[in-house]
């Protein structure tokens, strides 16, 4: 049986060999408890390098990826943050330590509701959690100084890019669903887009509209 130390050590000896080497993000996730978040049959193995399905048929990404992802957010501390797919909640409460609010939106009411009870439990008050269409972003608390999405689209929706401020940062996964996609760093400047590929992903599809449950 390890113990809760070593399953730490073995956690963060995982980031880093990931490539997610940023202190800020790896004392964040060291922080916030995985398995806080993981219920049922795939508790045990809430603090291996892996995804693991959670309700509505979503995904809890594997750590490594929460990281890399964090990481290439270049969050300040106070910068405002949307993430579009709440799931289960973990990107969100990483991403709390990090910054000064996060806005996450997911179309599921059932998983917004069990993160926001997570939230509550963790004394996470930082983070403002709604059921709405991710694709095309919150509007009314736009600009955003950095979004996160964590669905793949098969390119960078307008609607968040033009929610992203002069400056900021977006990074998602990009390409069709059931088939690798490509982690994407975007770059908002006056003169236009930067993109930045980062590595292969796989995620769940961006879908519009607002789920049944």
């Amino acid at each position: 049986m390890i113990d809760a130390a070593e399953r730490k050590m073995r956690f963060l000896y995982a980031l880093r060999s990931s490539g997610v080497t940023e202190a800020r993000v790896l004392s964040a996730m060291e922080k916030i408890d995985r398995g806080a978040f993981i219920r049922g049959t795939f508790a045990d193995k809430a603090y291996e390098d892996m995804p693991l399905p959670i309700a509505c048929g979503q995904t809890i990404s594997q750590p490594s990826v929460v990281g890399l992802m964090t990481q290439a957010l270049e969050l300040g501390s106070r910068d405002k943050v949307l993430e579009v797919g709440t799931g289960s909640g973990y990107q969100a409460a990483v991403l709390s330590q990090l910054c000064r609010r996060v806005y996450t939106i997911d179309r599921h009411r059932r998983l917004v509701r069990e993160a926001e009870a997570v939230f509550r439990a963790l004394d996470l008050s930082n983070i403002t959690a709604m059921t709405a269409d991710g694709s095309f972003g919150l509007p009314e608390q736009a600009p955003f100084d950095r979004i996160l999405v964590t669905a793949a689209a098969e390119d960078p929706p307008g609607p968040l890019l033009a929610q992203l401020r002069i400056g900021g940062i977006m990074v998602l996964p990009v390409g069709q669903s059931g088939a690798v996609q490509t982690l994407l760093q975007v770059r908002k400047s006056e003169h236009g887009l930067d993109y930045n590929e980062l590595r292969p992903v796989r995620f769940v599809p961006l879908v519009e509209g607002l789920a049944q449950e």
